[in-house]
């Protein structure tokens, strides 16, 4: 009775043993699809870069700030913090040190990713091949811009977002989480004031080259017929997504091109279900009458 009770222990464990490097698999590819939703985080890249390795600068009104390493490396990377570091640091802006991390990096958007996909980001992110880059710091002409400046500006124009206990499955809603919450669209086609908060106002309605990233004129697309996708078929949304391929046989350029194509995931490898979700729910917002030239 010893024996058999015995054997069948230990083929429970066999069996328990074979199951988990399974679940972990699953996990990480989850993970590397949450990467890829969310334009590859084409971020950390420097254009024609090595991908993840940090480096890429962006201009703030008051200096510059540059990318962080998203690689495992020990000593340049995110291989010597623990995975609630990084999660803190992807929906809080926290670094393990406790000090602010500036709101180019989209946190409050962020914020409101649903647990299970963020453990998810972050397994994939634990499988980057570390790359040794040190970053250069961040450049400012005001003092104390990091340690009293992003508190304050949290404080006034803060917007953190509750996240669902599990992500939308389908439809609109799914839509807008993923619009909101992993692809961050607004994040570009909402334009910013000069300090670089939002103009909720002009939700997803674009930017010219002023305000816009990098410098860049971002369209409009809200449903509105005149200046935005209003026109537009739900299908030829998802080919934009996929491929970067307008209906009137343009291509898209620069930081689109990027998150759809230019680096190792982005949206090209989206499953048409959610492609069609974001169709949808652009489709439903409100129409906002705004060309960019």
């Amino acid at each position: 009775m010893k024996t058999k009770n015995a054997r069948l222990f230990l083929l429970f464990s066999l069996v328990l043993l074979a199951k988990k490097p399974a679940r972990a698999e699953d996990l990480v590819a989850r993970g590397q699809y949450i990467f890829a939703t969310a334009g590859g985080c084409a971020c950390h890249t420097v254009p024609k870069g090595t991908p993840h390795a940090g480096g890429r600068p962006f201009p703030i009104p008051f200096g510059t700030v540059y990318s962080s390493n998203i690689t495992q490396d020990q000593e340049t990377g995110l291989g010597g913090w623990t995975d609630r570091q990084i999660a803190e640091a992807i929906t809080k802006g926290i670094r393990p040190d406790g000090s602010r991390i500036l709101q180019v990096m989209p946190y409050e958007k962020y914020s409101g990713m649903a647990p299970d996909d963020l453990k998810a980001l972050v397994a994939y992110l634990r499988t980057l091949k570390p790359v040794k880059n040190r970053t250069p710091p961040l450049k400012v002409w005001a003092p104390f811009a990091r340690s009293l400046g992003t508190p304050i500006y949290l404080k006034v124009f803060g917007r953190f977002t509750s996240a669902p206990p599990q992500p939308p499955q389908s439809g609109r809603e799914r839509g807008r989480y993923l619009v909101d919450h992993v692809a961050l669209c607004g994040d570009c086609h909402t334009p910013r004031n000069f300090l670089g908060v939002p103009n909720n106002s002009l939700y997803l309605a674009g930017a010219d080259g002023k305000i816009g990233p990098l410098g860049e004129r971002v369209p409009n697309i809200t449903p509105d017929n005149e200046t935005g996708i209003g026109e537009w078929k739900r299908e030829e949304v998802v080919e934009l997504l996929h491929s970067g391929n307008k209906p009137d046989l343009d291509t898209v350029t620069g930081l689109m091109d990027e998150v759809i194509r230019g680096t190792p995931h982005g949206y090209k490898e989206m499953k048409k279900e959610d492609a069609l979700a974001i169709a949808d729910y652009l489709k439903s917002i409100q129409p906002i009458k705004n060309k960019i030239p």
